[in-house]
């Protein structure tokens, strides 16, 4: 089992910057994926990026250039460093651990961007 804990989200205007932290407790397997998904007000959850154990990553388009994902395998930890922030990055966060088949998912931070 894993749980997930994220924390750093918060309230930021057009261009500014923030980022998000993930805690895992448990296992984390070599295997796991891990990543951020967002959902805004009335839209579906979508994927942010993504990151192997083996430093793999992978982004949404609307973020390349913008956030970055990073992992710490020592700390059972993720993060997304979101820069360039504009008012439709607005949404809640979501950390989630992808096992083999199995999703696990945080509580969400939310990120609010002003205009």
């Amino acid at each position: 089992q894993v749980q997930l804990v994220e924390s750093g989200g918060g309230l930021v205007q057009a261009g500014g910057s923030l980022r998000l932290s993930c805690a895992a407790s448990g296992i984390i397997f070599s295997s796991d994926v891990m990543g951020w998904y967002r959902q805004a007000p009335g839209k579906q959850r979508e994927l942010v990026a993504t990151i192997t154990s083996a430093g793999s990553t992978n982004y949404a388009d609307s973020v390349k250039g913008r956030f970055t994902i990073s992992g710490d395998n020592a700390k059972n930890a993720v993060y997304l460093q979101m820069n360039s922030l504009k008012p439709e990055d607005t949404a809640v966060y979501y950390c989630n651990v992808l096992r083999y088949s199995s999703n696990y998912w945080g509580q969400g931070t939310q990120v609010t961007v002003s205009s």
